[in-house]
């Protein structure tokens, strides 16, 4: 998780250097402003910081036009309004008031944290609702158009949903589209993946814990159910938790009560509850490794998410949203030739549209700006017999250079040349065709050139050729290599 940046807007000098100090103590970096105004001047953008702490501003007309460069900002922060603004805050002709959160003064540890944890959660799902259309699975097959229905027919209502299919096919963005169509959309919308949590933290997770209750618990916490109340709880990979824990979440969705670890009161709760897997839970229960009544309790509404291998007429149409998404979110672009979208046809597609996905931000991050053949594609993905780059035997060089083969002594031209650029020509052509061929993977691509990973880091900024085909790099992060 990236480092939590909190902003104070406060005219009150010594309450927000005792709330700059209160936060470093958390080890949350903050940055005090008496005039918020100031940072529009620098050009600061709101998503720049987790979450904004409110105090006391210039005049009273000031927090509505705050909180209205805030929400210009697509990924906005939650601001987190002291005592001074409280009444303010539900204001009824306020359209930004579900993102505005009281905080009390004297801060409470407990409090902040807590509301601090909430905007991390929330930065996070925006930030993934960022990198996906928000209407729902892309595409117009016949398939597709059957999910849109059922979709349609659900999200009205309060039914629990079991969304079905492989990994990378979309089920997190149907429980989305389904939160998003509902009653509930105004309310939060908290995710959790079951099968990334140990089965020992997994209850914590879901249902918090109060303070003491295990070693490191400092402070009581509030768990998903919590975060989600009034809104939308989704459990993704449901079908790898463990059995004690399908007993705690089966009362749980009965009873729509539990208890945090460590005892405490009885905690109600009004959620609306999607689960998802990949597995096919029928033979999980003859497996002995699925509860066969959550089964059915969370069975109510079934959707299945079909493969991407069924439904290759839509993938034209998932690559232009792809294509769109990633320019949006200004993560670069890239334009697909025909015969490269025919090409990509024809493969079989076992990571679906996260592999779909992962590859056009490999391409764009390969070509920015340009279009992709089918014979600049990844040779995994490439038409059979299709030739991306020339041998490195044969490199093209400037009509005015010496004429060069890799294999034989290289001749000098009556006109002489410039050695240097000479060198970085060839330098440059060969790094790209070794990150071409390692399908731009840095480590791959250093070996196939025979030096450090580092040291070919250093020559891409040397030539700068994050504006000639490949993008800047980190030195401690390679392009991205996996689906």
């Amino acid at each position: 998780m990236s480092e939590t940046k909190v902003l104070i807007v406060d005219a009150d000098a010594e309450r927000a250097a005792e709330l700059s100090s209160f936060l470093r103590f958390m080890d949350v970096s903050a940055q005090v402003s008496a005039d918020w105004r100031e940072l529009t001047r620098q050009q600061r953008q709101p998503r720049e910081w987790t979450a904004v702490i409110v105090g006391k501003l210039a005049t009273s007309g000031d927090l509505k036009t705050l909180l209205q460069w805030l929400h210009f900002d697509p990924q906005f922060p939650p601001a987190l309004l002291l005592p001074e603004h409280h009444a303010r805050a539900w204001e009824a002709d306020s359209p930004e008031r579900d993102d505005c959160w009281l905080l009390d003064y004297p801060v409470h540890h407990a409090q902040l944290n807590e509301l601090l944890e909430r905007a991390r959660l929330t930065r996070w799902q925006a930030t993934r609702a960022a990198a996906s259309p928000a209407a729902g699975p892309g595409g117009n097959s016949p398939v597709i158009q059957r999910v849109r229905k059922m979709i349609d027919q659900v999200s009205a209502t309060d039914a629990t949903v079991l969304i079905l299919g492989e990994s990378g096919t979309g089920k997190e963005l149907v429980a989305r589209a389904l939160h998003e169509r509902s009653s509930r959309r105004n309310k939060p919308f908290v995710a959790i993946n079951c099968g990334a949590i140990p089965a020992e933290l997994l209850e914590s997770e879901l249902f918090g814990h109060e303070k003491g209750a295990f070693t490191g618990a400092i402070t009581s916490r509030k768990g998903r159910f919590e975060m989600a109340d009034g809104g939308t709880l989704f459990l993704d990979e449901i079908g790898d938790m463990s059995l004690p824990m399908q007993v705690k979440i089966l009362r749980a969705l009965q009873e729509r009560a539990f208890e945090r670890v460590g005892g405490g009161p009885t905690q109600r709760c009004d959620v609306r509850v999607i689960a998802a897997t990949h597995r096919n839970l029928e033979e999980c229960i003859a497996a002995g490794t699925f509860r066969e009544d959550l089964y059915y309790r969370l069975n109510v509404f079934p959707i299945e998410m079909p493969p991407l291998r069924d439904r290759l007429e839509d993938l034209p149409a998932l690559v232009s949203d792809l294509c769109a998404v990633l320019e949006k979110s200004g993560r670069g672009s890239v334009r697909l030739a025909p015969d490269a979208v025919q090409a990509l046809r024809s493969h079989q597609w076992p990571g679906n549209v996260r592999e779909l996905g992962n590859l056009i931000e490999r391409l764009a991050v390969l070509n920015p700006g340009g279009t992709v053949r089918a014979v600049d594609l990844p040779p995994r993905y490439r038409p059979a017999g299709a030739t991306a780059m020339p041998p490195p035997s044969a490199v093209e060089m400037p009509s005015n250079a010496a004429t060069i083969n890799l294999n034989t002594e290289p001749t000098l031209g009556p006109g002489g040349i410039d050695l240097r650029d000479h060198i970085a020509h060839i330098e440059t052509s060969l790094i790209k065709q070794a990150l071409a061929q390692s399908e731009g993977v840095v480590a791959h691509a250093a070996k196939l050139l025979n030096m450090r990973r580092t040291t070919l880091v250093e020559k891409l900024r040397k030539y700068n050729l994050g504006r000639d085909g490949i993008t800047s790099l980190d030195p401690e992060h390679d392009l991205l290599e996996t689906e």
